[in-house]
């Protein structure tokens, strides 16, 4: 049997990261959420107000609201491959 020594998949960690890696995602992630533009996406959203049975989509300077079944049915439409 081999031993891999991956990382034991858990809350906060469901990729199954090591430890490094998984410092380094969370710094990637944060510095992204803090760019000038997804601020500026998460006011937006603000300002619209989010329902729980829709997603907001910034798109071409638009915000489009989509009900959360069509938008994470993704596979059934072939947007997915597999």
């Amino acid at each position: 049997m081999v031993d891999f020594n991956m990382a034991e998949k858990r809350p906060g960690n469901s990729q199954g990261l090591s430890p490094t890696a998984l410092r380094a995602k969370r710094a990637r992630d944060k510095a992204m959420a803090m760019t000038t533009d997804r601020k500026n996406k998460k006011a937006e959203n603000q300002r619209i107000g989010q329902k729980s049975d829709s997603d907001l989509h910034h798109a071409s300077g638009t915000v489009r609201r989509t009900s959360i079944a069509y938008n994470r049915a993704t596979h059934t439409r072939d947007e997915v491959k597999s």
